[in-house]
């Protein structure tokens, strides 16, 4: 490498799309030091791994990643090797003591650190919760690769809920002020943004300060949405609890606003929701999603589940499957339950492998069954598809629906970006064909 050439980072996303977010802003952050990213590891001067400690044995996938870094390593002393994120947050200096090839470990809350971190000598661990706004000290946003983008609203959690690490790995709830939130916005769509989607880890628990008092989500959506060029808004992920009367009427009146919605159960047992500490009942969750189907009759419902909470019983899991058959979901993400350390489910005994397996699988295979009726029922439909990327046949195009489907077009005069009108006339196991609508 010579002198003047740039140095190189390499950054391995885990998990959600909140990861996927601060990886672009670390990026930037560190493109202040003159490094340009690089999808080959072997030929980065730093390999960075965000993390994510929502996912089955998060932190024996980061150490077995690092494991296979080593050879790396020894073949480039000068390799810098970083571990951020959530299991960065929850294993801190245990990272330093198992894996020594790793030179610096930062928490969720001082990725904006990362270039002091860099330039330090020796080992350099970051884990604090500072008082001052991440957000304050990175640099503007470049790192754009198509028409969509993320944009963190609202970061850490207060729920505590049984089973989950995010309020000790993020911290407590903080809103983003809502005129940097909008200014952020408007620079998106001056370069070529046309959706946007809001995040937060609690994202319908936000209360930015705005004109006039704290604004809910649903005000922070009405604004942008007037945004000129924005022309679509989603938001994830989001608590039942927090889902108020302007938000939910939002899903009506907003046009940007996206007919999908993410709104994680876990279970539908009431007996094991109050042990998950989810402090809503099965009904309660029940009664909100006929709210919102009044207020927008065509979205469509993702959630997640956790089978086998410790204490489940087949009756526990026959009412998850009874709440799953009445709603009628468009997709979810379902898991097997694992305990996270120093949550207080860990403590409790977990159930059997097998009878775990067997859950999880008869509770896919409905979700799958339903799946797969929600994207037959789009044949012969118009939906509007913003193309994202070139398909993989000539003159193909990808993008996503209204309703967060995988849409492939043939469409061979098309570019990245625009907005049409598509006619679906086939429905795959997981993704949809459409023809293009002339204007």
């Amino acid at each position: 490498m010579t002198e003047d050439a740039p140095k190189k980072l390499f950054i391995k996303t885990y998990g959600c799309q909140m990861n996927v977010y601060d990886s672009e802003r670390m990026a930037e952050a560190l493109g202040a030091k003159g490094y340009v990213t690089t999808e080959v590891a072997e030929e980065a001067d730093m390999v960075l791994l965000n993390t994510c400690h929502i996912r089955e044995k998060a932190a024996e996938k980061v150490y077995s990643d690092l494991g296979r870094l080593r050879p790396l390593k020894q073949a480039k002393p000068d390799l810098k090797i970083g571990v951020a994120g959530c299991v960065a947050q929850a294993e801190g200096e245990e990272i330093l003591r198992r894996m020594p090839l790793v030179d610096l470990v930062v928490g969720p809350q001082s990725y904006h650190r990362l270039p002091e971190m860099v330039e330090a000598k020796g080992k350099v661990i970051d884990t604090d919760f500072p008082e001052e706004d991440k957000f304050d000290h990175l640099p503007e946003r470049k790192a754009l690769r198509g028409p969509t983008a993320f944009l963190t609203v609202q970061e850490g959690c207060d729920k505590f809920c049984a089973f989950c690490v995010v309020p000790y790995t993020r911290g407590a709830e903080v809103s983003r002020p809502v005129p940097r939130l909008l200014a952020e916005a408007r620079d998106l769509v001056s370069r070529g943004v046309r959706e946007i989607t809001l995040l937060g880890q609690n994202v319908n628990g936000y209360h930015g300060e705005g004109e006039g008092g704290a604004w809910g989500l649903g005000r922070l959506i009405r604004e942008m949405a007037g945004i000129e060029g924005l022309e679509r808004l989603r938001y994830t992920t989001s608590h039942p609890n927090d889902m108020d009367d302007d938000l939910i009427a939002a899903h009506g009146e907003v046009p940007q606003l996206m007919p999908y919605l993410h709104l994680p159960v876990q279970s539908g047992s009431d007996r094991i929701l109050k042990a998950m500490n989810r402090k809503h009942t099965a009904e309660e969750y029940l009664r909100l999603i006929e709210r919102i189907r009044a207020a927008r009759p065509d979205i469509l419902l993702s959630s997640d589940f956790i089978v086998a909470f410790p204490g489940e019983t087949d009756r526990d899991f026959e009412d998850t499957m009874d709440l799953i058959r009445e709603v009628r979901f468009g997709a979810a993400f379902s898991f097997k339950y694992s305990a996270r350390p120093g949550t207080p489910a860990a403590e409790k005994p977990e159930l059997p492998a097998e009878l775990a397996d067997a859950r999880l699988h008869a509770l896919q295979a409905l979700i799958t069954e339903q799946q797969h009726a929600a994207q037959k029922a789009m044949v012969g439909r118009q939906v509007g598809v913003l193309y994202e990327k070139a398909g993989r046949l000539p003159g193909q195009m990808v993008g996503k629906s209204d309703h967060l489907h995988a849409v492939h077009v043939q469409d061979p005069t098309a570019k990245v970006g625009e907005l049409v009108q598509v006619r679906i006339v086939e429905a795959g196991p997981n993704s949809l064909r459409g023809e293009r609508l002339q204007p």
